[in-house]
């Protein structure tokens, strides 16, 4: 493992300036330090200082061209100064912290430099570089954090029961890191986890479910779960998720585990460059199938309905999850209602009429909606997984070839609503509806074309059928 190098920018000199114009020590310590060790880009830069925090900003902003903006938090005794060649860059006094049992905010007062190393989360988060005119650049690791880079291992500074218990969330944050980075938690910080799992409890929902989502963004997701579950975190935090773990065997008929399954298709999503939503789409297409599992002899194992009862999951779970309850939780709802649609289409004929009414349910989302099906196929028998695969690809021929005919993405009948009440002097009704209906089924069929001559056509004989009759004299056709 290479030894970090601080960049050859002129901002750490500025700072090493000015911290020895102040008497205070000052080092780069934490994320920054360990990006550069591991040659991943890093934006986030934090200067800790054995001194006030606040005053070492100010005087670095004094010395920068045009006097730099120092934004500062005298709650939380930091100071934030942007600057044009290393982004924002965070500075904070060295500082011991103490905690109570029932909350993870610390009662915090000046330490020395150890005291604060020593406060991190892991070790190789624990990294410095100084920033001291008499040994710039140095390194500072008090914790063996280059060994565990080396070796790809998350472990805590202190005592990890002591770690975990005083600050529950860096549980989710080991797991986080781990699966960032494609590391192995250390076997004693990883039986704490075991261990402290129930403290996880005190910790806001609103945190928790920021690290999940960072573990959702990993590269490999499926083994950020695979340490949630092993360790028990995933039962107290998503435990509809949990829920899908397991087999169960009747005679010689079981089912799949649709945790694995679902954890699969997460990493197929993330492997296609699916985004934080779609993948969120991938964690819940079969979310309800533990709710909608039945045995039938002549069947085996079912699942019916899983898909819409997990659509009406969904704002639910965002709901608890503190996620957004607008246009993205919309577009996820809509993926797992539909995620079984264009699995449909391959196993039966692909009709034009099946495809238009794809096309206008799922949307704009139906790129999206592809990408899940197509990940949702991991059958282990090849032979079978290839056959679908073919067949798929037929499908999404088929979807471009009626689209660019029928245009039907988003598309919205020229029969509205207001037309038919004006048309036939109705207030809004059942008739009204179920006359929009047959409208929009004749388009989604293919008997009539989206056009205002053959679908006022197409109303007037099917007002005639329900006895209805254009209202007087006053209206006017709007063919």
């Amino acid at each position: 493992m290479t030894t970090p190098q601080l960049p050859d920018l002129p901002i750490f000199r500025t700072i090493a300036a000015a911290a020895g114009a102040l008497g205070q020590p000052a080092y780069v310590i934490g994320g920054y330090v360990r990006d550069l060790a591991l040659g991943r880009p890093s934006k986030d830069i934090d200067v800790v200082t054995v001194g006030d925090g606040i005053a070492l900003a100010q005087e670095v902003g004094r010395r920068l061209p045009g006097r730099g903006k120092v934004t500062v938090f005298k709650n939380f005794g930091t100071a934030m100064l942007p600057t044009q060649e290393a982004g924002e860059i965070e500075f904070v006094g060295a500082r011991k912290e103490s905690y109570r049992a029932e909350s993870r905010k610390p009662e915090v007062e000046t330490g020395t430099l150890e005291d604060d190393l020593a406060r991190r989360d892991f070790t190789i988060n624990a990294l410095g570089l100084s920033l001291n005119p008499a040994d710039f650049g140095a390194l500072v690791d008090r914790y063996g954090g280059m060994q565990d880079l080396a070796t790809q291992t998350i472990r805590t500074p202190l005592g990890p029961d002591v770690t975990f218990s005083d600050d529950p969330l860096r549980m989710m944050r080991a797991v986080r890191f781990a699966s960032q980075l494609g590391f192995d938690i250390e076997p004693d910080t990883y039986d704490a986890i075991v261990r402290n799992k129930e403290r996880i409890k005190i910790v806001s929902q609103e945190r928790i479910t920021t690290e999940l989502n960072k573990i959702i963004e990993s590269p490999l997701p499926s083994y950020g779960f695979k340490l949630l579950f092993q360790t028990g975190l995933l039962h107290l935090i998503f435990p509809k998720m949990a829920q899908l773990y397991g087999v169960e065997k009747v005679g010689k008929q079981t089912h799949k585990d649709n945790f694995y399954h679902t954890l699969q298709v997460l990493d197929n999503v993330a492997a296609a460059g699916g985004d934080l939503w779609l993948r969120w789409a991938a964690v819940l297409h079969d979310i309800a199938k533990p709710a909608t599992k039945r045995y039938f002899p002549a069947q085996g194992w079912t699942f019916h309905g899983h898909e819409d009862k997990g659509a009406r999951w969904v704002p639910g779970i965002f709901a608890d999850m503190k996620l957004p309850q607008g246009e993205e939780m919309r577009m996820v709802q809509k993926l797992v209602r539909l995620h079984l649609r264009p699995i449909a289409l391959v196993k039966e004929t692909v009709t034009a009429a099946a495809v238009r009414r794809l096309l206008f349910e799922a949307g704009d989302d139906i790129d999206r909606l592809m990408l899940l099906c197509r990940a949702d196929i991991t059958s282990k028998d090849h032979e079978r997984k290839a056959r679908y695969l073919r067949n798929f690809g037929e499908v999404e021929e088929k979807l471009k070839e009626v689209e660019a005919q029928d245009h039907l993405r988003n598309f919205k009948p020229v029969i509205t609503g207001e037309i038919i009440m004006e048309a036939f002097g109705l207030k809004p009704s059942k008739d009204v509806g179920e006359l929009k209906n047959a409208v929009l089924e004749a388009i989604l069929e293919g008997t009539i074309k989206n056009e205002m001559a053959e679908a006022w056509a197409f109303l007037l004989q099917q007002g005639a059928a329900r006895g209805l009759r254009p209202e007087g004299t006053s209206f006017h056709s709007p063919v």
